[in-house]
């Protein structure tokens, strides 16, 4: 007959795993959030940005269902140490998470607002954001998971690169809006759109300040064994009936 110690941690590593994969799960939907969010502006496609903000439903769903699974983890088991860190960090990532999903809805919106209108310049630097923001949202689960404190190091400074592109978009719609007053209305949306960016990646070097405090990071060591296959769009729970264009690289 098994022993019943043996029972209850095998059980308790299972709970662990499971953790650590809607975690992850969370991560790849945001980052998708992101992605496509950003990609309804770019392509002016105002039915796939209704489709992203009616989605933010599911991440909030993870949000609670996650948070619940921790306090249960918590209550339950009582883990100390290694356990421990891993179980209150995955509460604090997936809150920044929500957060993140929440910008992408608000670059939704103002993307619905945008489409109506004449374009008023190309969209080079947000997509330059767009996907440093999501580059940020796999390395800093990566850091979480691995322990990486190099990489943790990394996401904070990669928020750098983010800033000044946002000061440069600044810069840019303020110009518009000075030589013509007709421009203020679209060229404050846009600014909108960048700043949303900032904010999301701002999360993700909140993760990394976190994940890169200490050589003790908050993983549990089972876990840290576990190779990381980043997520893909073309994973079918999240797929889309439009096939998301590459953003331009120039």
């Amino acid at each position: 007959m098994p022993n019943s110690t043996e029972h209850t941690d095998k059980k308790y590593e299972e709970e662990l795993k499971k953790l650590r994969e809607e975690i992850l799960y969370m991560g790849g939907l945001v980052e998708d959030q992101i992605q496509k969010a950003v990609t309804s502006l770019v392509d002016r496609d105002s039915e796939l940005a209704k489709v992203i903000i009616e989605r933010d439903h599911e991440v909030n769903r993870l949000d609670v269902e996650i948070d619940e699974r921790c306090i249960k983890l918590l209550a339950l088991h009582q883990p100390a140490g290694r356990d421990l860190r891993f179980i209150t960090t995955g509460l604090k990532i997936t809150t920044d998470l929500e957060r993140i999903g929440d910008m992408a809805v608000n670059i939704c919106e103002r993307a619905l607002e945008l489409n109506q209108e004449a374009q008023l310049k190309p969209y080079i630097d947000v997509p330059r954001m767009a996907r440093i923001s999501q580059r940020m949202i796999r390395e800093s689960l990566d850091a979480f998971v691995r322990e990486d404190t190099e990489l943790a190091l990394k996401v904070c400074k990669d928020d750098d690169e983010v800033d000044q592109l946002n000061a440069q978009i600044f810069r840019e719609t303020l110009t518009f809006m000075l030589e013509n007053a007709q421009t203020i209305s679209r060229a404050t949306k846009i600014s909108s759109v960048s700043k949303y960016l900032e904010r999301s990646c701002n999360q993700h070097r909140r993760d990394g300040d976190f994940h890169g405090q200490g050589k003790e990071h908050s993983s549990h060591e089972s876990t840290a064994s576990f190779a990381i296959a980043p997520w893909r769009p073309t994973d079918k729970r999240f797929s889309l009936s439009k096939t998301s264009p590459t953003f331009p690289s120039s």
